[in-house]
């Protein structure tokens, strides 16, 4: 593929994803891109070749939550060979990293995030290859566009966004963010969005326990915790009714007994419970796990709810740098759209770090209008020259929110300015704000050899040929259980596959000194 693509129109033989016929990407009223968004442009252009073989690379072998081993190889190899420090593992998390670009000049910290994630079954669904690539590509960008830019420029992978994963509120509380001033990300999907509103989610599991006995000799001996799990659902959807319209509750039967013959003395439901804020998710909880005592008191059961990863809080979009997001990609031909608060959303794990720092997480359209997430559909589109062609542009888009952050200390300042005006009563104090979130003055320092983790292959990983695996294996050393979950609500065990975690409050952000 030609790295020429990322240019002020967008081709129209691209191959359009699977669904209803796209809507017209282009920016009818999009204006010329000044001198910076076209160094970026063609910065971008120079690496994306790279950028969509390491796409490609990560769709062709997904793995699930905390098992992204191949991803982080491929990720961090091709970030060290453009200059920048790798630490991996990071924050306790086997799959994550941080790499750093030290600039030659004192200045903000400002981290491209990326994820890397696939779903079971279905694997990139979600478009995490689009996302890691493109974020590696937007800070290499930025960073060959400014070899001297102030500050620190870096790219934080966090794993085990999906199924209640959490990655970043793990790496939050493990003080991976303390320095951070700014983050930025983007995101797949049917349409391009500035900001988009996300949910907050409950993450639990309603675990029945009966008494096991012969389905047809003597069932009668037996108390049925399949049944109690059945009834728990019907509560649920008697609920329905009664529910606030924001609301979202869905879930699985993640255990539903072992042999037909035998009455089952354990089952489980796995289940999300959301809203349009941490406190009201909470709330809701409630209710349902109300619903889950009154089932097993029916069937004679026993009940216990857990948590199996922390709470999703609510996203709060920093429209400062999404604004310039926004103006980035209009000019290079793409036309976005403002988010609208009551369109139906997802959540997800920056919930919580919006409520730490200013973040973006725009919507760049990579399908056609209406193909839908989390599906077999967004899986083929996130492997097409359109989904790239979109990824390099939503690139340019980010290096540009980064570029700006690190030379232009009001952009920084007015970011700021717009968090702490939405933080209000969330903060304990103005004064913990400010601390919280005033920009970190560091020493310059010479620009640092880039190496790759100890052992790692010279020959690049997407380069080689791998089997595609469309599940994981469990987390190598990993440990179950979370800690307390934020901004609000507490922790819960995450399932035998998910590192220790906890909360991403305000002591979060002073767990380590800020430079090493």
């Amino acid at each position: 593929m030609s790295g020429s693509t990322t240019s002020t129109t967008t081709s129209t033989t691209r191959t359009p994803a699977p669904g209803p016929a796209a809507a017209d990407p282009v920016a009818p009223d999009a204006v010329a891109p000044d001198p910076v968004a076209r160094t970026l442009a063609a910065a971008i252009a120079l690496v994306r070749p790279r950028m969509e073989k390491v796409s490609r690379a990560l769709h062709a072998r997904p793995e699930l939550k905390f098992a992204e081993v191949y991803a982080q190889r491929v990720l961090t190899s091709w970030l060290a060979e453009s200059g920048f420090r790798i630490e991996a593992p990071a924050g306790g998390l086997d799959t994550a990293f941080v790499a750093t670009h030290r600039g030659s000049a004192p200045g903000p910290y400002i981290a491209v995030l990326v994820e890397y994630d696939a779903l079971p079954g279905i694997g990139h669904g979600c478009g995490h290859n689009l996302i890691a690539a493109g974020g590696a590509a937007a800070a290499i960008a930025a960073v060959r566009a400014l070899p001297g830019h102030p500050g620190t420029i870096a790219v934080i992978g966090t794993p085990g966004e999906e199924m209640g994963g959490a990655g970043k509120v793990r790496l939050a509380r493990a003080g991976v963010f303390e320095c951070v001033d700014a983050a930025v990300m983007f995101h797949p999907g049917d349409r391009s969005l500035t900001a988009q509103e996300g949910l907050a989610a409950a993450h639990l599991r309603a675990r029945f326990t009966g008494v096991s006995a012969h389905a047809a000799k003597s069932p009668w001996e037996g108390r049925s915790a399949l049944a109690a799990a059945q009834l728990f659902l019907n509560a649920l959807d008697a609920m329905r009714q009664f529910m606030p319209p924001t609301a979202r509750v869905h879930g699985i039967v993640s255990d539903g007994g072992q042999a037909p013959n035998v009455v089952p003395d354990s089952a489980a439901v796995d289940f999300y419970v959301r809203d349009r804020t941490a406190a009201s998710a909470e709330a809701l909880a409630e209710r349902v796990r109300k619903a889950a005592r009154g089932a097993a008191l029916a069937t004679e059961t026993e009940a216990e709810i857990t948590e199996t990863g922390p709470l999703y809080a609510e996203r709060r979009n920093n429209m400062v740098l999404a604004e310039r997001f926004a103006a980035t990609v209009r000019a290079l031909g793409l036309d976005i759209a403002p988010g609208d608060p009551d369109t139906p959303a997802g959540s997800s794990d920056i919930g919580n770090l919006s409520h730490l720092l200013p973040v973006i997480h725009p919507y760049v359209q990579t399908a056609a209008l209406g193909t839908p997430s989390h599906s077999e559909a967004m899986t083929a589109a996130s492997v097409t020259d359109l989904a790239h062609e979109r990824t390099g542009i939503a690139a340019a888009g980010l290096a540009r929110v980064v570029t700006d952050l690190v030379t232009d200390p009001e952009v920084l300042a007015a970011a700021r300015a717009e968090f702490l005006a939405g933080t209000g009563a969330k903060c304990r104090a103005a004064e913990a704000c400010a601390e919280e979130t005033a920009p970190r003055e560091e020493a310059a320092a010479p620009e640092e050899t880039a190496t790759a983790r100890p052992g790692e292959a010279a020959a690049r990983p997407e380069e080689t040929a791998a089997r595609p695996q469309e599940t994981a294996p469990a987390h190598a050393g990993s440990t179950a259980g979370a800690g307390p979950a934020a901004p609000v609500g507490p922790a819960a065990p995450a399932g035998p596959a998910a590192p220790a975690a906890g909360g991403t409050g305000a002591a979060a952000r002073t767990l380590r000194p800020c430079r090493s």
